[in-house]
């Protein structure tokens, strides 16, 4: 399995995630992370619609401590 260590390093003031550290690419936004989940860039997140919005999660796996945040 891919090692998840996206990490979301902005947000809205109602808690929507805007710009994502990549490691050994620093920081995107959520447009371009979204992108490039959707192509296969990442291994182990998908992308879903939250009130109309594009957004990227971690693929579920059980554990509570890999959770995008």
């Amino acid at each position: 399995m891919a090692k998840k260590n996206i990490t979301v390093t902005r947000e809205t003031a109602s808690g929507l995630n805007t710009h994502f550290n990549v490691p050994g690419r620093g920081e995107v936004t959520r447009g371009q992370l979204v992108r490039e989940v959707q192509v296969g860039k990442h291994p182990g997140y998908h992308t879903r619609d939250v009130n109309g919005r594009r957004i990227v999660a971690s693929n579920p796996d059980g554990s509570e401590r890999n959770h995008l945040g």
